[in-house]
């Protein structure tokens, strides 16, 4: 029943569909703390869920105790080297984006990379994820070069492992892209300004 409330919610987040999302996530919450424990993975999940939601509602102050709140939880229960412990601490570090803390989000894009590279390997989804966050960080932060690097990087190897038509590669190679186009921009202008 958890988990059947918990996927219809996100399919109503999917949807676009957030206030209805937002009270299922809540009452998956409550409900999974009350049943199974404030330390069983599903619990975790159903608080990582809410926060995304919160999140994509724009409401980071609410996003963003439940996720350092799950990444903390999820070190302790699972380990700093579980799936479930890196995908908390990434999607920390882009609620700290978000929230325009570029220099924590980097940090914990790093660290959460190089966990990656460690436990699941360079070529693994996650992993190629997680170097395309840091790129988007870098770029937020305003390092372009550094961004434009590692989005090259890591839309070479998307494609190696995924291949050129698969949306994630489109995602990226948009991204680089769009960074590009920036990073050249800036150039001009410097240029000129001479």
């Amino acid at each position: 029943t958890l988990l059947a409330r918990n996927n219809l919610a996100g399919a109503y987040e999917s949807a676009g569909q957030l206030e209805r999302a937002m009270p299922l996530y809540e009452q998956t919450l409550a409900d999974s703390v009350r049943v199974l424990g404030e330390d069983h993975p599903d619990t975790l999940l159903a608080r990582n869920n809410l926060a995304g939601a919160y999140e994509s509602a724009g409401q980071l102050e609410r996003a963003m105790p439940l996720y350092e709140q799950t990444l903390a939880d999820s070190v302790r229960v699972l380990g700093e080297d579980h799936p479930d412990t890196l995908l908390a601490r990434n999607n920390l570090a882009g609620a700290y984006a978000l929230a325009d803390d570029v220099e924590k989000a980097i940090a914990l894009y790093e660290r959460t990379l190089a966990d990656r590279r460690r436990v699941l390997g360079i070529s693994h989804p996650d992993t190629l994820t997680s170097q395309s966050n840091l790129a988007g960080a870098h770029a937020l932060k305003g390092d372009l070069a550094r961004a434009v690097a590692l989005y090259e990087q890591t839309v070479a190897q998307s494609v190696q492992i995924l291949g050129e038509d698969h949306p994630t590669v489109q995602t990226m190679r948009n991204n680089l892209t769009y960074w590009r186009e920036k990073a050249r921009a800036e150039r001009l202008d410097l240029s000129t300004d001479s």
